[in-house]
């Protein structure tokens, strides 16, 4: 039979196969482009972007730091750059030789630039020289037309115009380490960025910081750019405003200076602001912010006199005989002593086989508390140290701020160390011994305490009050027309102080420095409307034994420095109505065997003429402090 009928049944079905299949891809083809370009239309929209469009940080204008009257502490200054852009230079080498005719540039500079060079894009810009002066700039701008390729570029950098002046308080800034890179801050990738590493700088970190804003660039496929689309400033950081006055801040590091290692801090025993917080020596954070050289930060590491610390805050010491006024209080509080109350000074104590000496070898004779400050002498408080025992002693330390961190805004703090029996059995396992308690009762053997601590002591003795040392200032910047005055003390816990101990140890407080026998009458304030009471102390640092007392060794100025006493002084002023107080300290100030108020003392005296004069809590100084630095340079 014939097959032929067939055939065209057969391509028919073969046409509609075909045919079906190929409607089938059609449609497959029709489904993923609607899926593409309507489904995934944002998508790609936002690739493409991506690729088209680039987003660039900008840095906005770190706050600044400022005095309670608005001097600047910490500012922004303009900084210039000159860069060089390879593919329109064209000979790049040749264009540095003549950049070099107007600028200098080093052949460190140069090999960096040429490396950078060969490394980047073409149209990349590198930079050649940053930190330039205005006049470098100009030179640079009235010749770009024979400087093809080259621009230059505005930027901030961070500048105390202090230098090292408060520079312990203020801190800098430096690079971004490893460390800080969490992702939280797109600021921080920028690599020219800087955060704070010390002081308020450190503290006030993120306020002062600001927020970021972004720069939209259109580029090309390989990254140039082609122009600008969107710009969104950034938020400048916020100010922070200090209870420091920096001409007094000033004054009190200048007079510390002359001692060489020391500390020194003021306060307004009223509110608990820090007027003035000093270390010497200090260092400059500008080159921190620049960045140091390996040969500078060897110079600062190895100073004997530790320049990078901050000893008012950090600085432990042994409180000698500014102990002594707690002493008073404590043994007033707590009954075991009356104003009347009498003890013989033959110029020894005897505990079983030890002696303990006075600083006076003859002796005092027979002397009731008020004497005992005035003179400082040991065995009153020997003898009132063994009535009260070490708890007793210890616990009143505290409620005076000893032995504890007072929470101050800038890190480094120490808390020191107010020994208990309780502290020494847990410490080392060996039970407390009645002769370390003899010693503590002249602020030594295991005591320690910072500058901030005595000044914090100090404020809370004339008020009674629990007061709180503080930096910021939460009112921000004092300006005329301000509430002149605040109720003293206002807002702290009283110290629950019977009024009349108090006023017994401030009067004899007087005494050390307005009466003739006191220790520091020497460094008394002559003007009766400005008179400040005070303690002297000073801090062994070398145990002179039996032989050395006997034969005079180790005294005088052939001591070695690191074996000489440290000297201290804290004070009070004006002392009918006190407000100014003022801790001092001076590493190995004092020679061994000697006086160490004699070095200290002058320091407080100077600093509390100065802030009397200023009245820095109540008014606004009549004239500006940067005016006054003006006179004085001329």
């Amino acid at each position: 039979m014939s097959r032929e009928p067939s055939k065209p049944r057969l391509i028919s079905r073969r046409a509609l196969a075909l045919g079906g299949g190929k409607l089938a891809l059609i449609g497959v083809l029709a489904g993923r482009l609607y899926y593409l370009q309507v489904l995934e239309a944002g998508r790609y929209t936002m690739l493409s972007d991506k690729n088209r469009i680039s987003i660039r940080i900008l840095a906005p204008p770190r706050g600044h730091i400022l005095d309670r009257f608005g001097v600047e502490m910490a500012t922004n200054a303009p900084t210039y750059r000159v860069e060089v852009v390879a593919e329109q230079a064209g000979n790049v080498s040749a264009t540095l030789d003549a950049l070099a005719k107007l600028i200098p540039i080093t052949d460190s500079e140069r090999r960096r630039v040429m490396r950078e060079v060969r490394r980047k894009h073409k149209f990349v810009p590198v930079v050649v020289c940053d930190k330039l002066s205005w006049n470098e700039m100009a030179r640079i701008e009235l010749n770009t037309f024979q400087l093809p390729g080259v621009s230059s570029a505005q930027g901030l950098t961070r500048t105390y115009p202090f230098g090292k002046t408060a520079s312990h308080l203020v801190g800098y800034v430096a690079a971004v380490g490893e460390n800080d890179l969490t992702g939280d801050d797109p600021l921080l990738e920028l690599p020219d960025f800087r955060v704070g590493r010390n002081g308020i700088e450190k503290a006030y970190d993120l306020e002062l910081r600001g927020v970021a804003g972004t720069s939209q660039l259109e580029v090309n496929a390989v990254g140039r750019v082609v122009r600008e689309l969107a710009r969104k400033a950034g938020t400048p950081g916020h100010n922070v405003v200090l209870g420091v006055d920096m001409a007094l801040q000033d004054a009190a590091e200048r007079a510390c200076a002359a001692q060489g290692s020391a500390s020194c801090v003021v306060m307004d025993a009223w509110t608990g602001e820090v007027l003035a917080l000093v270390s010497t020596p200090s260092y400059d954070p500008t080159a921190f912010s620049a960045g140091l050289s390996s040969a500078e930060w060897k110079d600062l590491v190895t100073d004997p006199q530790r320049p990078l610390s901050n000893k008012s805050i950090s600085g432990i010491y042994a409180p000698g005989s500014t102990f002594k006024p707690l002493m008073a209080v404590a043994g007033l509080e707590d009954g075991v002593i009356s104003a009347d109350t009498e003890f013989f000074c033959p110029g020894t104590f005897h505990l079983g086989d030890t002696v303990f000496h006075c600083w006076k070898k003859g002796g005092h004779g027979h002397l009731s508390v008020r004497r005992a400050i005035k003179e400082s002498c040991d065995v009153f408080f020997y003898n009132l140290a063994n009535l009260l025992g070490i708890d007793r002693m210890a616990a009143m330390a505290r409620r005076f701020g000893l032995g504890e961190t007072l929470g101050i805004e800038i890190p480094g703090e120490r808390a020191g160390l107010i020994p208990t029996t309780a502290w020494k059995k847990a410490t080392t396992g060996v039970s407390w011994q009645r002769g370390e308690t003899i010693s503590c009762g002249i602020g030594q053997s295991y005591i320690s305490v910072t500058p901030l601590q005595l000044c914090t002591y100090a404020a809370r003795l004339v008020t009674g009050v629990e007061v709180r040392p503080r930096l910021v200032r939460p009112h921000g910047v004092m300006k005329a027309g301000d509430p002149a005055e605040k109720a003293p003390a206002a807002g702290f816990t009283p110290l629950a102080l019977d009024r009349d101990h108090i006023d017994l140890v401030l009067n004899g407080m007087y005494g050390v420095v307005n009466e003739q026998g006191g220790t520091a009458y020497h460094a008394r304030i002559e003007d009766p409307s400005m008179l400040m009471g005070g303690k002297t102390g000073t801090a062994q640092v070398h145990h002179i034994s039996a032989a050395e007392r006997e034969h005079g060794h180790l005294t005088g100025i052939s001591v070695p420095w690191k074996y000489r006493d440290h000297a201290l002084f804290i004070a009070f002023a004006p002392f009918d109505n006190p407000r100014y107080v003022c801790s001092v300290v001076v590493e190995h100030g004092g020679l061994i065997g000697g006086e160490g108020g004699a070095v200290a003392a002058p320091i407080a005296r100077d600093v509390l003429i100065e802030a009397q004069k200023r009245d820095p809590a109540r008014k606004t100084p009549d004239r500006p402090f940067m005016a006054e630095v003006a006179v004085a340079g001329s």
